[in-house]
């Protein structure tokens, strides 16, 4: 009996040293979180500790016995169950943004951290504090796609150079992956819509669950991705994961393939937060649009830090260029069908540096690189500064000044736009601005009100790229513009046509009709100004009247006038 005793001492002993254990363990923990939850190997809620009525609208009793999932926002249930899984292959996640579902649905922000310990019998302690301001603003401040859940490429670029920078201030390395699943786009053709929103969803939450901060994942086209994680993860675990879901929920079972390239981001002491987010951005939206067989992930494993790296020098050089103003104007006329006469002129760049190489792709490296703003705010201040040379009396000198489809929802553009025309009313009347990239608009609205405060100040907007997408007539319908540029590959193929002279007849007497002036691009020859003038457009632009050209004067006299009959 003495034995049976002592026995007994002894596991009283040990079951109190659990105890106390499991209360440190609590303690501590509830040093960092406001909640605290255990699972069993179901997932389940088995304890709860904490003001859960807050944060979830159940008290704790109510919560046990619950699957933690009916907690948590739809939208991140996979995410939260990947984060899970995580820590039960790892021993532990660190804090990830997840939110739970409050009172009358209200979502609850928070920062979530896992572990499994040893002998746990597979049960689960999860942590979970509400997020501060900077992390719920930090989160707020950026489009996430409804499908993936992954936000946007500027959001991830910005993201991803505060958690590199933060990473490297640590002492700790930095790594970038860019993975591609060549054949998702077969899986997807044996998916319905539903499943395929489903799967997006499902590579979207594996992804942010295995980045950094679990959110600094994008998704960069169909089957394309990019993530910022520690130098310690698994990569390969993360690939073998996104097959498995592929493979999931493919109902032939193949899935799709993998490949990928991971870099260890180097130093970057000397480069700005701002300066390495517009280099990710721009390797990013290569990566997207990048056909070249050179530029693959292959390529990529070794040469992604120099592609980064040349990113953000040109980001240097180009932030040079707009601060010293180191471009000119040239000028290209719009000339009246009727009269022959020029209506104004489009304001173009050219570039003291690089000459040789076409301001297009400096413009699309602004782009890629969200610059454009900046750009666009710096091309205005050079023309006003041409306009106000000019002699003030003579009216004829009007400029049409281009405004990337990308600025227009740039708050800060809009801003310093709006001050810089106040302080220059002059200038109504001879400046224009014409709208390019406008399929860059995705807000409509957003953009009709961008319109209408250039217009409400007495500025004449332009549309230009008419004609070349389907969504053009959605803009005519939406934007309340003066005029609208018919695009030249649109006018050449209507001249080609059979019914190419109707089609732009029509297009024109719509125009009309709404009260919006046409102008045709690329009139290159006596043909094509014959042609659109017989369709009723306004106005011409294109070689025939001149190659842009820094002097006014090469326009005076107007070449090829002698096409205009009973010119005045």
């Amino acid at each position: 009996m003495a034995g049976t005793t002592s026995e007994k001492a002894t596991g009283e002993d040990r079951t109190a040293a659990l105890k106390r254990e499991r209360d440190r363990y609590v303690a501590l923990a509830f040093c960092w979180a406001d909640l605290l939850f255990e699972l069993d190997h179901n997932l389940t809620v088995v304890f709860a500790a904490g003001p859960t009525r807050l944060f979830t609208g159940l008290a704790e009793c109510e919560v046990k016995g619950r699957p933690f999932a009916d907690l948590v926002a739809p939208a991140d249930t996979k995410l939260v169950d990947d984060l899970i899984d995580l820590a039960g292959t790892h021993g532990r996640v660190d804090h990830r943004l997840v939110r739970l579902c409050g009172r009358n649905g209200r979502l609850m922000t928070m920062t979530m951290a896992g572990y499994m310990l040893e002998r746990s019998r597979g049960h689960f302690y999860l942590a979970l504090r509400n997020a501060t301001a900077e992390e719920k603003a930090a989160a707020a401040a950026y489009d996430r796609d409804a499908e993936t859940g992954l936000y946007d490429e500027q959001g991830f670029a910005e993201l991803a150079a505060q958690r590199i920078r933060a990473a490297t201030e640590r002492g700790e390395d930095a790594t970038v992956s860019l993975m591609e699943l060549p054949d998702l786009a077969a899986v997807m053709q044996r998916l319905g819509p539903r499943a395929q929103g489903r799967l997006r969803g499902a590579l979207g939450a594996a992804l942010r669950a295995s980045s950094t901060g679990g959110d600094t994942a994008v998704q960069v086209g169909e089957g394309r991705y990019g993530l910022v994680h520690g130098a310690d993860a698994d990569v390969a675990v993360v690939k073998e994961e996104l097959v498995a879901v592929t493979r999931q929920f493919d109902p032939q079972g193949e899935g799709a393939g993998m490949e990928s390239a991971t870099i260890t981001m180097g130093d970057i002491s000397g480069v700005s937060e701002e300066d390495l987010a517009r280099g990710l951005l721009h390797t990013l939206n290569e990566f997207r649009t990048s056909t070249d067989e050179t530029f693959n992930l292959h390529s990529l494993s070794t040469r992604m830090d120099e592609l980064v790296g040349r990113a953000v020098d040109k980001v240097s050089t180009f932030r040079g260029i707009i601060a010293n103003a180191a471009f000119d104007v040239a000028l290209q006329p719009i000339v009246d069908v009727k009269r022959g006469t020029i209506h104004h002129f489009e304001a173009l760049c050219r570039f003291h540096e690089n000459a040789a190489e076409s301001p297009y792709q400096t413009i699309t490296f602004a782009e890629s690189t969200g610059m454009i703003h900046e750009f666009d705010l710096a091309m205005v201040r050079k023309v006003l500064d041409w306009l106000w040379h000019m002699p003030a009396n003579r009216q004829k000198y009007r400029a049409a000044v281009n405004v990337s489809g990308h600025s227009v929802g740039v708050e800060a553009y809009v801003t310093a736009l709006h001050q810089l025309l106040d302080d220059n009313p002059w200038a109504q009347g001879r400046l224009l601005f014409e709208i390019t990239e406008s399929a860059r608009m995705s807000d409509l609205e957003q953009a009709n009100t961008f319109i209408k405060g250039l217009r409400g100040r007495g500025y004449e907007v332009c549309l230009d790229d008419f004609g070349a997408g389907a969504a053009s007539f959605q803009y005519l319908s939406s934007l309340d513009v003066d005029v609208v540029k018919l695009d030249g590959s649109a006018v050449h193929n209507a001249l080609r046509a059979d019914k190419g002279r109707a089609f732009l007849s029509a297009l024109t007497e719509l125009c009309r009709r709404l009260g919006v002036e046409t102008i045709a691009e690329m009139i290159d020859d006596g043909r094509g100004l014959r042609f659109v003038r017989d369709c009723g457009v306004d106005y011409v632009q294109g070689f025939l009247f001149g190659r842009p050209s820094r002097r006014v004067e090469d326009f005076s006299p107007l070449p090829h006038a002698n096409l205009f009959e009973g010119r005045r």
